[in-house]
C-alpha cells in the first residue's frame, strides 16, 4: 500500500525556467558558431574564460535567430568584450 503512504506528500510542481525556454537549433542555424566555440573549449582544456568571444557570438547568433530571448550583452557578462576583440588568456 505504497499509494496509501503519499496523502500527506506534496505533488511536484514544474515551473518554467526564468529566463523562459531555450529552444533546440533543429535547423543548425548556429551549428557553425557551437562547433567553434566547442573546439576552443577542447583546444583550452574546458577553460571557458578563454573562449568568451566564441560564446558570445555563438549567443549572439541564437538572438539574431530567436532561439533565445534577447538579452543585452552587457547583462550576459560580455561588456567588456562590446565593440572589439576579447582579451585572449
Amino acid at each position: 500500500m505504497s499509494t496509501a503512504m503519499n496523502f500527506g506528500a506534496k505533488s511536484f510542481q514544474p515551473r518554467p525556467p526564468d529566463k523562459g525556454s531555450f529552444p533546440l537549433d533543429h535547423f543548425g542555424e548556429c551549428r557553425s558558431f557551437q562547433e567553434r566555440f566547442m573546439k576552443c573549449l577542447r583546444d583550452n582544456k574546458f577553460e571557458n574564460a578563454s573562449c568568451r568571444l566564441e560564446s558570445k557570438e555563438y549567443l549572439e547568433c541564437r538572438m539574431e535567430r530567436q532561439l533565445m530571448a534577447q538579452e543585452p550583452l552587457e547583462k550576459l557578462g560580455f561588456g567588456d568584450l562590446m565593440g572589439g576583440k576579447a582579451d585572449r588568456r
